[in-house]
C-alpha cells in the first residue's frame, strides 16, 4: 500500500512539472507584455531580465505554500487517503484546463484554476465522508471546508480586477497629463524624479514586503527591514533619482527604458513569489503528507488524519531553484506563450489595425452609454480646462523613440510600459505580503487594459472590438472558476470509486489532450505564418509589394478550380462529407480573402510615393479577389445544404451540363493562373483568355436556358432550381470578376493594355 501511494507521489511530482510548463506558458506573458509591446529592448535582453526575476522570485514563495496545504479546507479533517485523491484530481485537472487555454490563447488565471480546484476536490471527498456517515448532513460541509479564507481568497481575486483597473487608469491618466505623449524633454529634468518614485515603489513591495515570505531571509534581518523601513525608504529614492540623473545627463540614458526593464524584473520576480505555489504547492503537500504517513509503518491510510498540514513549514530553498529554473526554461522555449502575449498586447495596441476580436451588442451598447456620458461631461467643463486637457493627450503623428526601428513600431510608448509594470508590481506585491494568492494574470491585464482606457487607445474605430475582447477575457475566467470546480469535483469522485485505474485513465487523457492540442496549436501557427501580415518586411517598396501580392493572389485562385470541380463532383454523387469539407475551404478562402482587403489602408501607407498611381489598381485587385471567395462561398454553402437536407439528386442532363461547366472553368482558371505567375500581360496572351471568358459565358447562358425549360416542363423541383440557377449565376460572376482581377493585375504592374480593357468590359455588359 506504502508503493501505491510513493507512485501517486511521483505521479504528482511528474504532473508539477509539467503543470509549470504548461503554467508558465499561460502566466510569464503577464511580465513580459509591457516590455515586449513598447519594444523596449531586444527579445533577448528583455528575456535574460524576466528570466533573473522569476530565479530569484522563486526562493521568495515559500510562505504562499501554505494556500495548498490549508488554505481551501481543513486538513485535519480529512485521513492521509483522501487529502491524496483531492492532491492527484487538483494536479490532473490543472495540466488539461491550463492547456486548453493556452492553444486558444487566452489569459487565464492559475491561481483561480487552483483555488476552485482545491475546492471542488475538497467538496466531492468531503460529500463522500458524509454521504458515509450516519451522524452527518450536507449541513456539516462547512466544517471541511475553510469557508472564510476561501471567501476571502475569491474576494480578493474579484476586487483585484476592479482595483487594477481603476489604478491602471488613474496612474495612466495622471502620468500622461504630466508628461504627454511628446515626453522626451521633459524627461530630461523631471524624469529621473518619476523614475526614483517608480523603481522606490518597485523596492519596497517587492524586496522589502515579499522578503517576508523569503526561504533564506532570518527573522532578525526582518525585524530590522521592518524597523527602518521609512529610511530605506527615503535612501532608495534618493539613491534612485540621483543615480538616473546623473546617468541622463552624462550618458543620455533613457529612463524608461530603465523602468521598464526594472519593472519587468520585478513583476517576474512577483509572479514567481505569488504564483509558484500554483504550480508546485500541491505536489509538496502531497510529499509532506507522504512522508508523514511513511514516518508511521502500519499505518490505515483511512485512520491518519492530517492535520500535521496544519503546521507551518518551510519549503526547501532547492526545491524553488529547481522550480524557477523549469519556469525559466519554459519562458524560452514556449511557443505557447507568444499566442497569448498576442492577445493582450492587441487589446492594448495604440495603433488600429485587425482586430482579433469582433463586436457584442454589450459592447456597443457600452460605447454609445459612454459616448453620451463624455458629451454630457464635456457641456459641464469650462472650455479652457477641455482645451488644455486635449492639447495633454494630443498625439503625434510619429512618437520618436530612440533605438527602435521605425519600421518596428511598437503597440505603446514606454510611458504607459512603464505604468503597467509599476502599478502592477505594487499590487501583486502587495497580495503577496498580505499572504493573499491574489491572480497575477488578472491584475497584470486589467492594469494593461486601464492604462489603454486612458491613454485613449480605445477610439471610436476599436472601442467596441477592445471592449468585446476584455469582456471574453474575463467571461473565460470565470469559465475558469466553473470549469476548473466541475471538473476537479468529478475527477475526485472516479478516483474515489475507482482507484487506480481511474488515476490511469485520467493520466492517459491528460497525455492525449495535451498532445492533440500542442497538434492543433502547431498547425493553427503554421497556418498564420502563410499569412501576409503588416509585419512582413517585404510589402514596404513598391517591387516587393508586387511580388508579394501576385503570390497571394494566386495562391487563392489556383484553388478555385480544383474547389469547383469537388463541389460539383460531391452534389453529383451525393457525397455530403466532400462537401462539408468544401464549403469549409470555401469559408477559408473568403477568410483569407477579407484578412487581405482589411490590410489595404496599411498597403496604402507603405507604397511609396512614386507608386501611389498604382494604388487604385491595388485595390481592385483585391476588391475582385474578394469577390471571387464570396461567390465559391456562394456555390458551396447551397451545395452543402442541399445534399445535407436529403433532396433530390440533380438530374442526368444537369450533372452533364455542370461538368461541361468545370472544364471550361478549369481551363479558364488555369490561363489566368498562369499568366500571374509569369506576370505575362501581353495583349495577345490576355486576349487569349478572354475567349475562354467568352466561351463560358455563352455556355452559362445556354444552360440557363436549358433550365428553364425543364422548369415549364415540370422536370425539375423548386429546390432543384433554387440551387441550379444560383450556381450558374454564381459561375457567371466568377468568371467575370475572374477576368477583371486579370485586368486589375496587369495595370498594378504598370503594364500598358488599354487595347484589351474595352473587351473584357465589351463582355461584362454583353452578359
Amino acid at each position: 500500500m506504502e508503493n501505491f501511494y510513493l507512485l501517486i507521489v511521483v505521479v504528482l511530482f511528474a504532473l508539477a512539472i509539467s503543470d509549470l510548463i504548461v503554467g508558465v506558458s499561460n502566466d510569464a506573458v503577464n511580465f513580459l507584455n509591457s516590455a515586449f509591446g513598447s519594444k523596449a529592448a531586444p527579445r533577448w535582453v528583455i528575456m535574460t531580465i524576466a528570466s533573473l526575476g522569476i530565479l530569484i522570485g522563486a526562493t521568495f514563495s515559500s510562505g504562499m505554500m501554505e494556500v495548498a496545504r490549508k488554505g481551501i479546507f481543513h486538513p485535519d479533517q480529512f485521513y492521509f487517503a483522501e487529502i491524496m485523491i483531492i492532491f492527484i484530481a487538483v494536479m490532473l485537472t490543472d495540466i488539461i484546463l491550463l492547456d486548453f487555454y493556452n492553444t486558444v490563447g487566452l489569459p487565464t488565471s492559475t491561481t483561480v484554476s487552483i483555488v476552485f480546484e482545491l475546492l471542488g476536490a475538497a467538496v466531492a471527498v468531503a460529500v463522500v465522508k458524509i454521504m458515509n456517515s450516519a451522524d452527518q448532513s450536507l449541513l456539516d460541509l462547512g466544517s471541511y471546508i475553510n469557508s472564510a479564507k476561501a471567501l476571502a481568497i475569491i474576494t480578493g481575486i474579484l476586487l483585484s480586477v476592479v482595483i487594477a483597473f481603476l489604478s491602471g487608469s488613474l496612474v495612466q491618466w495622471v502620468t500622461r497629463l504630466v508628461f504627454t505623449y511628446k515626453y522626451e524633454k521633459t524627461f530630461k529634468y523631471f524624469g529621473a524624479i518619476f523614475g526614483g518614485i517608480a523603481i522606490t515603489a518597485i523596492t519596497y513591495f517587492i524586496l522589502i514586503k515579499g522578503a517576508k515570505g523569503s526561504s533564506f531571509i532570518t527573522k532578525d534581518t526582518l525585524a530590522w527591514i521592518k524597523s527602518n523601513t521609512l529610511t530605506i525608504l527615503a535612501v532608495s529614492f534618493v539613491g534612485w533619482t540621483i543615480l538616473l540623473q546623473a546617468l541622463v545627463l552624462f550618458v543620455r540614458l533613457n529612463i524608461l527604458k530603465v523602468i521598464v526593464l526594472v519593472g519587468t524584473f520585478a513583476l517576474a520576480m512577483a509572479f514567481a513569489g505569488n504564483d509558484l505555489v500554483n504550480f508546485i504547492g500541491v505536489p509538496l503537500a502531497g510529499f509532506k503528507s507522504f512522508q508523514a504517513f511513511a514516518a508511521n509503518p502500519g499505518t490505515d491510510p483511512y485512520g491518519m488524519t492530517m492535520g500535521i498540514l496544519s503546521q507551518k513549514v518551510q519549503t526547501e530553498t532547492y526545491l524553488l531553484v529547481i522550480a524557477g529554473i523549469v519556469m525559466t526554461l519554459t519562458l524560452w522555449l514556449s511557443k505557447k506563450a507568444r499566442t497569448v502575449t498576442e492577445t493582450e498586447i492587441g487589446l492594448s495596441s495604440q495603433n488600429e489595425g485587425d482586430e482579433k476580436f469582433g463586436s457584442s451588442f454589450f459592447a456597443r451598447l457600452l460605447v454609445r452609454r459612454s459616448l453620451s456620458a463624455n458629451s454630457n461631461i464635456k457641456r459641464m467643463m469650462p472650455a479652457g480646462i477641455q482645451q488644455g486637457i486635449a492639447s495633454r493627450f494630443a498625439k503625434p503623428e510619429e512618437v520618436a523613440i530612440p533605438g527602435i526601428d521605425p519600421k518596428d513600431k511598437p503597440a505603446f510608448d514606454m510611458i504607459r510600459a512603464s505604468v503597467n509594470l509599476t502599478v502592477a508590481s505594487i499590487l501583486i506585491s502587495i497580495g503577496t505580503s498580505l499572504k493573499l494568492p491574489l491572480s497575477t494574470t488578472y491584475v497584470t491585464f486589467m492594469v494593461a487594459m486601464g492604462t489603454s482606457l486612458s491613454d485613449r487607445a480605445w477610439g471610436r474605430d476599436s472601442a467596441v472590438y477592445r471592449i468585446t475582447g476584455v469582456l471574453t477575457v474575463i467571461g473565460g475566467w470565470f469559465f475558469t472558476a466553473f470549469s476548473a470546480f466541475t471538473a476537479a469535483f468529478i475527477f475526485a469522485n472516479l478516483i474515489n470509486w475507482l482507484g487506480g485505474f481511474a488515476i490511469l485513465g485520467l493520466l492517459t487523457l491528460a497525455v492525449v489532450f495535451v498532445v492533440r492540442s500542442h497538434m492543433f496549436h502547431k498547425k493553427k501557427s503554421q497556418a498564420k505564418e502563410q499569412q501576409i501580415t503588416e509585419d512582413d518586411d517585404t510589402i514596404i517598396i513598391k517591387g516587393g509589394i508586387f511580388e508579394q501580392l501576385t503570390f497571394a493572389v494566386s495562391g487563392i485562385t489556383v484553388k478555385i478550380p480544383n474547389l469547383y470541380g469537388k463541389i460539383i463532383n460531391g452534389l453529383a454523387f451525393e457525397e455530403r462529407s466532400k462537401l462539408k469539407e468544401c464549403n469549409k475551404k470555401a469559408g477559408k478562402l473568403d477568410k483569407e480573402a477579407k484578412q487581405m482587403k482589411d490590410q489595404v489602408p496599411i498597403m496604402m501607407k507603405k507604397l511609396s510615393e512614386d507608386s501611389i498611381a498604382t494604388g487604385p489598381f491595388y485595390v481592385q485587385l483585391i476588391d475582385y479577389l474578394r469577390e471571387i471567395a464570396h461567390s465559391m462561398s456562394f456555390i458551396a454553402g447551397p451545395a452543402f445544404d442541399y445534399v445535407d437536407n436529403n433532396h433530390k439528386t440533380l438530374i442526368k442532363e444537369q450533372v452533364n451540363e455542370l461538368n461541361i461547366i468545370q472544364t471550361n472553368l478549369d481551363d479558364f482558371f488555369r490561363t489566368i493562373n498562369r499568366l500571374l505567375k509569369d506576370s505575362n500581360y501581353e495583349a495577345a496572351e490576355i486576349e487569349k483568355a478572354l475567349v475562354k471568358q467568352k466561351d463560358l459565358l455563352k455556355s452559362l447562358r445556354k444552360f440557363r436556358k436549358e433550365q428553364i425549360k425543364r422548369i415549364k416542363a415540370e422536370k425539375v423541383g423548386t429546390r432543384n432550381s433554387v440551387l441550379y440557377l444560383g450556381i450558374l449565376n454564381e459561375t457567371k460572376n466568377l468568371t467575370l470578376h475572374a477576368g477583371n482581377l486579370l485586368k486589375a493585375s496587369r495595370d498594378f504592374s504598370g503594364f500598358n493594355g488599354e487595347e484589351v480593357d474595352s473587351m473584357i468590359e465589351e463582355e461584362s455588359m454583353d452578359d
